[in-house]
């Protein structure tokens, strides 16, 4: 399965008949799929099928729906507005009660007045309308193709990215876990010439053995063992997601701030110059793994 990304966009334009309708279709980031349908009035009843559609398609994003529809202007009808006549009419007949010798109004005067001719546009029969139904709802599945398929592009764009950002890490890691200053000899002999000059300083008044003790503890806290093969072990894990695909975005989100915490960790427990600085890259490179597996389905 191929990653997918959750910001896309798609544009489709359909015609049944002689209504023309376009589908807009955009998505960005989300912890879950939250779908926003925005249709004209009177296909409320076509909002559960958007939904169901998008939800077999995509898993993650806030997606905003959009349709518009237009009806070609040849298929209005001229017609007269029954409610509008009959107030002219009364108006009429109320001016002429109070005004008996003014002149009687001509038809066309009375045609002629706002509302009472207006254009009606067809209904269409329950036959025309179920078949636009199902023009609409294929045309939002080629809107949605489209947009899944963009969604894809940057998806692979980002596994890319990530691939080569996990690679950074591993080599990172691989270069901590060599540093010939965390090896225990090398740890062991520098705590030994710190507590010989400690013992130098004091005159020999401090307790050897509770100095070596004290060492002791030092150098396990010092030990960054675990954190390198927890490192290995995330690296190992998030190589096998991208290989799986789909939508993997929350787990390796989770990783992504598992890697940190060890990092963390890693620098914390660092008595050297030279694995601090590599602490502090992998904090990097890590941060800019994160900002792109946020983008992921």
């Amino acid at each position: 399965m191929t990653l997918a990304s959750m910001t896309g966009f798609a544009r489709i334009q359909g015609e049944a008949g002689v209504v023309r309708w376009t589908w807009e279709l955009r998505s960005v980031n989300g912890k879950n799929l939250d779908v926003r349908i925005r249709i004209p009035a009177g296909l409320e009843n076509l909002e559960q099928k958007i939904r169901e559609r998008c939800a077999e398609v995509l898993k993650r994003g806030n997606v905003s729906v959009g349709l518009s529809m237009k009806r070609d202007e040849g298929e209005a009808a001229l017609t007269v507005n029954e409610s509008a006549l009959e107030s002219v009419l009364e108006a009429i007949e109320l001016l002429r009660s109070r005004v008996p010798d003014v002149a009687p109004p001509t038809l066309d005067g009375i045609l002629a007045q706002k509302g009472v001719f207006e254009l009606k546009e067809q209904d269409d029969d329950e036959e025309t309308r179920a078949a636009m139904f199902v023009e609409l709802l294929a045309t939002l599945d080629k809107a949605l193709d489209e947009l899944v398929a963009m969604r894809r592009g940057e998806g692979a764009a980002i596994n890319a990215i990530v691939t080569q950002q996990i690679d950074t890490v591993a080599s990172l890691t691989g270069r901590a876990e060599g540093l010939p200053s965390r090896q225990p000899e090398a740890i062991k002999a520098r705590l030994s010439a710190q507590v010989a000059e400690l013992l130098d300083a004091a005159g020999g008044a401090l307790d050897p053995q509770r100095l070596h003790q004290e060492a002791a503890i030092l150098a396990t806290k010092a030990d960054i063992r675990e954190e390198i093969d927890r490192l290995h072990a995330h690296v190992d894990a998030v190589r096998e997601l991208l290989a799986a695909g789909g939508a993997i975005g929350r787990r390796l989100d989770f990783l992504a701030q598992e890697f940190n915490r060890e990092t963390n960790t890693l620098c914390s427990k660092s008595n050297d110059v030279e694995l601090t600085a590599i602490g502090l890259d992998l904090k990097a490179v890590i941060d800019q793994m994160r900002e792109q597996i946020q983008n992921l389905e």
